[in-house]
């Protein structure tokens, strides 16, 4: 692994643990000597583990649509910095440059990216280890909703228990270094057509 891409928030949340634990990540991925891949802002959860990244002396390769440039607040001290045509292509080279995503408490933002990066996998389009960092359970409704999916026949038990998940950037970190991608699983897409 050479990079991760982080999804998280541009706010910074109501709680004082999502501001750390972007700042924990951000100082595990450089222990580790992992890049950042994000989504180039310098506010929020993205812009602090960005920051953090980049005091420790890591690398960190932003990415941003054309649009989002003032409302984001590009961050433009990065290692690199790239300008796309929409979030299309946004999240596509996020997905090209990345080995691993990580999600951090976020909003609708980061649920899209997150969602988007899990169905890809499930689709077959990628095989790398994708994580929350479940700060303060923040992601707790989301897995209960996950399983209930599951449980009721919409997600595969196996891709239901492939999202990694910890409150510990060490731990999803350790995880992700020993992830075994799955199998094949068929799909109704795969039936024969009637």
């Amino acid at each position: 692994m050479r990079r991760i891409c982080v999804y998280a928030g541009s706010n910074v949340g109501g709680q004082p643990e999502y501001q750390q634990a972007a700042r924990d990540l951000g100082n595990e991925l450089v222990a580790r000597g992992l890049g950042l891949v994000y989504g180039g802002a310098r506010v929020g959860l993205m812009g602090i583990v960005a920051e953090t990244v980049l005091a420790a002396g890591g690398e960190v390769i932003g990415v941003m649509p054309e649009a989002l440039l003032a409302r984001e607040i590009a961050h433009k001290q990065l290692t690199q910095f790239h300008e796309v045509g929409s979030m299309h292509e946004r999240k596509a080279l996020m997905a090209d440059l990345a080995d691993g995503f990580i999600a951090l408490p976020g909003g609708f933002g980061t649920y899209d990216e997150l969602f988007e990066i899990i169905t890809w996998s499930q689709i077959g389009l990628h095989t790398k280890p994708i994580g929350l960092l479940d700060v303060a359970d923040f992601f707790a409704p989301l897995l209960a909703l996950i399983v209930h999916s599951s449980k009721a026949g919409f997600i595969s038990p196996a891709y239901a228990q492939s999202i990694l998940h910890t409150d510990n950037p060490k731990e999803l970190l350790d995880s992700f270094a020993t992830y075994q991608p799955l199998p094949r699983q068929s799909k109704w897409t795969d039936l024969p057509a009637r």
